[in-house]
């Protein structure tokens, strides 16, 4: 593992068992492998249902991994619990999706952040004036620390969350579609907040979304993934001039031009049917079902990571060189 790596993802697994049934499993998560680089931002992109917030809510242990491993600055955090958990959790955190029920109702803004300062024990001179310099780093007035959530606008409650996760001075943040829900005109100012709190303390992402466009803004490499698995990842520039999964195609033939002209003459790749089911997923490429290029070996065997370019592996049985 390079010294620049700050997180290791190898060959890990989050299966849900169901309701009911004594062996049928949802496999959210299955088989996943990948590094984090300190200072960058890891895009993870694909439909609804593909296992990108459950990557990263196993990734920082909110949920138990079945299998592999997470390995963090170089030491292993799979089976961590107690002390060693919360140690983790001090320095890797999350913004999740929705502020509206990620932030305690009952709970002051002030109230809100005071509550990892004191669970980690960190030591501040006087805590309104500590509170009150950190909202300025949000964009946030001092007056808004004692009023609840339901006094907030989106746009304050998402910062306020924001906030939550980088007052103990995390390294890593997993970051699940933290404008999904916001208004158009407020997207832009929260993604600009996150890339500017980044830069001043060094901090790296897991940036998940559905929207494409975003994750190509704000990310430095993109991880697509379908049905629990990475079929590609790579620089986010790389993915999107030359894509190389049919998949990865199949996304970014869906992204909306602004320009009409140029809109017209794109080809649009259009993939029948609907993913499978993620209890039984079929066995080879997960894609092969639905890909126009799929061969009898896609249907039997699981492809292999082949290295298109620096930096850039689809797992795709097209490209593996034989």
């Amino acid at each position: 593992m390079s010294e620049n790596t700050l997180l290791k993802v190898v060959n890990l697994k989050k299966y849900f068992k169901v309701r009911g049934s004594l062996t049928k499993k949802v496999k959210a998560v299955d088989g996943v492998s990948f590094n984090v680089q300190v200072g960058e931002t890891l895009g993870v992109v694909g439909e609804s249902g593909c296992g990108k917030t459950t990557l990263g809510k196993t990734v920082l242990r909110l949920l138990d991994p079945t299998s592999g491993k997470i390995i963090f600055e170089g030491r292993d955090v799979t089976r961590a619990r107690g002390s060693k958990l919360r140690k983790y959790w001090r320095y890797a955190q999350m913004v999740f999706q929705d502020p509206h029920t990620s932030l305690n109702p009952r709970m002051t803004v002030a109230s809100t952040l005071l509550e990892p300062v004191r669970q980690y024990k960190i030591k501040v001179d006087d805590e309104e004036s500590f509170l009150a310099s950190q909202m300025e780093l949000v964009g946030l007035s001092r007056e808004l620390l004692y009023r609840y959530p339901h006094e907030l606008s989106g746009g304050q409650k998402q910062r306020v969350a924001i906030l939550r996760a980088i007052i103990t001075r995390p390294k890593f943040i997993v970051l699940d579609e933290p404008t999904s829900s916001l208004d158009v005109s407020v997207q832009a100012q929260i993604l600009e907040l996150l890339r500017d709190l980044q830069r001043r303390f060094n901090l790296t992402y897991m940036f998940i979304s559905h929207d494409i466009s975003v994750v190509k803004y704000m990310s430095n490499r993109m991880a697509v993934m379908y049905l629990g698995k990475i079929v590609e990842i790579g620089p986010s520039d790389t993915l999107f001039e030359k894509p190389v999964h049919p998949y990865t195609q199949f996304l970014l033939s869906s992204v909306p031009i602004p320009d009409p002209q140029i809109a017209r003459t794109r080809k649009k790749i259009i993939i029948p049917g609907e993913p499978p089911s993620p209890i039984n997923p079929p066995p080879g490429c997960r894609f092969h079902p639905r890909c126009p290029y799929a061969t009898e070996e896609c249907k039997k065997l699981e492809p292999p990571a082949t290295e298109i370019e620096r930096d850039h592996y689809v797992y795709c049985w097209l490209h593996v060189k034989k």
